[in-house]
């Protein structure tokens, strides 16, 4: 019996829709078909994943059941692998998707996408961009933490709620980008660019929570990869996927395994700073207490000791010295003062003994004329000069005559 056309009026079930579509798919039969893997998941021995094309932006799922992967080459699949499959579409009713059942499987080479990333890692390899020596530190309390990702994203919020739970006072400046597809490259190049000139931004975080390989290449692009290189801002990587790390992670400053991660790497836990100082403290205190207990038991030691429990000796010994140095010193100065008063009268004898007026005493007088030369001859004085004669008890005026009684031979 032909079933009727479908209409408004007469609709199909999805059941029938579903079913139709199965039986026309399964008419299709097995295709070989080449692509690059994408994702790799193995659960309970089955495996689940996406293959990519080569060259055109189309992706499909596979399946691969343990029956059909114990028979595959022993060969170690994995995301980029460049692949030839044959593969039966299979079209699932109940949750109408479609996925690709593989029946045999061979790694053709290394996938594209996988051999440009390992030559961008060789190049920029090269260029020292992963060298362990241009890692910044991180500040130990950032002022402000820059945020680059998704916007309402759980890695957001991630982010958010245990840096605040471990310091509630941190403050964010968030950016929004996209964390997938083709604008991946350009927005986060610009959100780096953008939170590295902001002087406030002390440490930038860019999160994504995880994702497969595909989904994680716009982080390994060569852009977002050199402007990280080139910020002079710390950057801490939290794309979240230990199995593919993307490239951002090893040129960031720190790789944190996942958003709430990075929250805990950049930001320190009050409770645990706290406990740090009062344990700091009780150890100052400690030895500090320990220190002046030792330099009092010194002292007491010190005060002990004879010279210092009994230091009126000190004071007696120096009393009996002092007195003897002061007796000598008074003998040494009176002795001095007696042979300084001998040695005066001594000269004082010899200056009288000297002196022109003992001489005027003994009976003889100074004979001066007007000007006050001493008048030694006769001639010097002829008769009329007026002369001054100098005695002991004083001068007389005289008048020379000249006469010659008076001159010497």
């Amino acid at each position: 019996m032909t079933e009727s056309v479908p209409s408004a009026e007469s609709p199909w079930p999805v059941a029938v829709m579903s079913t139709k579509i199965r039986e026309y798919i399964d008419r299709l039969g097995t295709i070989w078909i080449e692509g690059e893997v994408t994702q790799w998941s193995v659960s309970a021995g089955n495996v689940y994943g996406k293959v990519k094309d080569l060259e055109q932006d189309a992706t499909v799922s596979f399946t691969i059941w343990s029956s059909v992967r114990s028979k595959l080459p022993q060969e170690n699949f994995a995301q980029g692998d460049h692949v030839v499959l044959l593969v039966k579409p299979n079209f699932w009713v109940k949750g109408g998707t479609l996925t690709m059942q593989v029946f045999s499987m061979k790694q053709v080479g290394l996938g594209d996408l996988l051999e440009r990333l390992e030559r961008l890692r060789a190049k920029l390899t090269d260029e020292g961009l992963f060298d362990l020596s241009r890692k910044k530190p991180l500040p130990f309390l950032p002022q402000r933490i820059g945020l680059i990702t998704g916007k309402d994203s759980d890695a957001e919020k991630d982010v958010l709620r245990n840096a605040q739970l471990r310091w509630p006072g941190v403050q964010f400046r968030v950016v929004h980008s996209a964390v997938q597809g083709d604008r991946v490259p350009s927005e986060v190049t610009a959100a780096i660019e953008k939170l590295d000139s902001d002087p406030q931004v002390d440490v930038i975080i860019i999160a994504r929570g995880g994702g497969d390989f595909q989904n994680l290449l716009g982080f390994s692009d060569e852009r977002v990869v050199r402007a990280a290189a080139a910020a002079a801002t710390p950057i801490v990587s939290a794309i979240g996927h230990e199995a593919d790390r993307p490239l951002l992670d090893e040129v960031a400053d720190l790789r944190a395994s996942t958003p709430t991660d990075a929250a805990k790497r950049v930001v320190p836990d009050v409770a645990e700073e706290l406990a740090r100082v009062s344990q700091a403290r009780a150890q100052l205190q400690t030895r500090m207490t320990m220190l002046i207990s030792h330099e009092v038991s010194r002292i007491e030691q010190v005060r002990s000791r004879p010279v210092l429990a009994e230091s009126e000796w000190i004071v007696t010994t120096r009393a009996e010295e002092v007195t003897r140095y002061v007796a000598r010193g008074s003998e040494l100065a009176r002795r001095t003062i007696e042979r300084a008063e001998g040695e005066a009268t001594e000269l004082r004898s010899r200056l009288k003994a000297l002196s022109p007026r003992a001489t005027l005493n003994r009976g003889y007088s100074i004979v001066q004329a007007a000007e006050g030369s001493i008048i030694r001859k006769p001639q010097e004085a002829p008769p009329g000069t007026t002369l001054t004669l100098t005695l002991p008890g004083g001068q007389i005026a005289a008048t020379s005559n000249g006469d010659p009684a008076f001159e010497t031979p």
